[in-house]
């Protein structure tokens, strides 16, 4: 099970992550907090442990955000123990909230319990956007003549411009997000991934259905 320590004091994230590692837990967290929430939605992990007080976007937001498109389950870990921050964290869709310090034991059980309420099968499998279907369970893209099959990266790629399709994604949100998911991407690879994904697509009956926007990104 991943579970993604969105953390940004170095010492807690650290200390968490071996805590979990432990215990059979796959511990992830984001390098940058810039691009976090397409990050998520490009490769969600089974379960985020989220903070409140963050840089560049608070706790509140990024929970927020990802609700909107994600049923992935949230538990709040903070520091804030006001009845209004939990209030706050429920009504926004969070699933549990703790407060630190906490019993490494009691969120471990908070952990697992919130683990098995979460029902894998209400999250929805496929994404669809103009005569395009991406099947995530085979991570093949089907159209009304045929179907192909996708890479992990272009898999993620598409993922993430499906879910801000009529919008334009950076080059960097999108090299960003595949880091999450502890591929190697750089600017050539990327490229490269493009390339195929574009070609996929067109082998199946949607020619230029993925757009490049020169010097901004790209989009569908």
């Amino acid at each position: 099970m991943r579970i993604m320590i969105i953390e940004d004091d170095p010492k807690i994230r650290q200390e968490l992550s071996e805590f979990l590692n432990r215990y059979g837990y796959d511990p992830v967290f984001p390098d940058s907090f810039k691009h976090i929430t397409t990050s998520i939605l490009a490769n969600p992990p089974d379960l985020i442990l989220l903070d409140i007080n963050l840089p560049v976007y608070d706790g509140y937001y990024i929970c927020r955000e990802i609700r909107k498109q994600s049923d992935v389950p949230i538990i709040i870990v903070t520091s804030r123990d006001s009845e209004f921050d939990e209030l706050m964290s429920m009504n926004l869709g969070a699933d549990d909230y703790i407060t630190k310090p906490y019993n490494t034991q009691i969120l471990l059980a908070r952990i697992a319990s919130v683990l098995k309420r979460a029902n894998p099968s209400s999250g929805s499998t496929t994404m669809s956007h103009n005569g395009l279907t991406l099947d995530l369970s085979r991570s093949v893209i089907q159209s009304a003549i045929g179907e192909t099959e996708l890479t992990k990266n272009e898999v993620g790629i598409l993922r993430l411009l499906l879910s801000h399709k009529n919008e334009i994604v950076s080059r960097e949100a999108i090299m960003n997000a595949l880091w999450q998911s502890d591929a190697f991407v750089d600017d050539n690879t990327l490229t490269v991934n493009i390339n195929r994904l574009r070609r996929k697509i067109s082998e199946i009956g949607l020619k230029d259905y993925l757009v490049t926007k020169r010097g901004q990104g790209y989009m569908v």
